[in-house]
């Protein structure tokens, strides 16, 4: 049960960065790089941290890699420390789980006990199955920590989720979040109207990952018209491999978003220019003109340029930079400099990397 508190903060939206993996030139853990990444989210305002999903490369889940406790065990130990040493609530944590039922139970067996709130439930292992597969498996990963539907995009998860899963997901009454990331608006509304049919709006906290449409998402007012009257829903935060860079701007523009809200105020015309030059930079960063290949390696470029990784290396080969790629981000950062947090980085750095 995901206690209430964090769900109150959950539910106000959030800024929780996708956690990349930070590998010394060995391919091996680099544990000093991983903790200044976790400091660095945490000192932008970040409200979460996500361990173990895409951005943390899915091949931490391999036993033979051997990564993904030790992986989570660190982020949730330096947030902790991070949090007691500024006196201030630690952040929601969310553990990404992956693999057929038996896999993604013992994950979520791993992440509850070393106190994560909430596990993204990636569905990826299980293409093709029936929907009563689909479910059953969310079940029984639901008894062991609360969920967080995930809705992967199909380039990635090869995957298709009509609005019947989604309709069925909702009523699991530890489904208490989704992070809708299928970059397809018809998709993107399906799991949206599902929410809203199924009368727990209130109990489901709505994340977007979105990452070509991301404040779009977040200042967007949905009204859904069902059998039960007119039923509004905002996406309330992100969970976003595009956050694990630049997080200080995440972090204000979701403030300045939410004051919106909070104010009613018309939306200013420059949220929806910053919003186009967003999607530019996620473009490039998770390069988008190679299928999204370069993704990973994408972020980690960013980060490394920063001084916040040594290398941006990969557990798996296949995975690295597209031809180009790393030319169409220097000039993303060129163009667009207002986009980046480097004045901010530059000026902590060097304590987030202090042992």
């Amino acid at each position: 049960m995901i206690e209430p508190g964090v769900f109150k903060r959950l539910r106000e939206g959030c800024v929780i960065p996708a956690h990349p993996l930070a590998l010394t030139a060995q391919n091996k853990l680099d544990e000093r790089h991983q903790r200044a990444l976790t400091r660095y989210y945490l000192a932008a305002g970040a409200g979460g941290l996500a361990v173990g999903v895409h951005t943390t490369q899915f091949a931490i889940h391999d036993p033979k890699v051997g990564l993904y406790k030790p992986v989570l065990e660190l982020a949730i130990r330096t947030a902790r420390q991070v949090a007691a040493s500024a006196s201030v609530e630690p952040p929601i944590m969310v553990a990404g789980l992956v693999g057929g039922t038996a896999q993604a139970v013992n994950e979520a067996k791993s992440a509850a006990d070393l106190g994560y709130h909430l596990g993204l439930l990636s569905l990826t292992a299980l293409r093709g199955r029936s929907i009563d597969d689909l479910i059953d498996h969310a079940r029984q990963v639901a008894q062991v920590i609360p969920i967080m539907g995930f809705y992967l995009q199909s380039t990635i998860s090869g995957m298709t989720l009509p609005k019947e899963f989604w309709s069925r997901l909702v009523a699991i009454p530890s489904v208490r979040a989704i992070k809708v990331a299928p970059f397809n608006r018809y998709q993107t509304l399906d799991v949206l109207e599902a929410v809203a049919e199924s009368g727990r709006q209130d109990d489901i906290a709505l994340y977007t990952g979105n990452d070509d449409n991301i404040l779009v998402d977040l200042t967007t007012p949905h009204v859904f018209r069902t059998s039960n009257g007119d039923v509004p829903l905002c996406v309330a935060g992100g969970l976003l491999g595009q956050w694990a860079c630049w997080t200080k701007r995440a972090v204000e523009h979701l403030s300045e978003i939410k004051e919106i809200r909070k104010t009613q105020a018309p939306l200013p015309m420059e949220i929806l220019t910053l919003a186009s030059q967003m999607t530019l930079a996620n473009k490039a960063i998770f390069d988008a003109d190679h299928a999204f290949a370069g993704c990973i390696p994408g972020i980690s470029y960013v980060l490394h340029r920063q001084g916040l990784m040594a290398h941006i290396g990969t557990l798996d080969p296949a995975e690295r930079l597209s031809p180009g790629q790393a030319e169409q981000i220097d000039r993303i950062i060129r163009m667009y400099p207002h986009l980046t947090d480097d004045e901010f980085v530059r000026a902590n750095r060097d304590a987030w990397l202090a042992p």
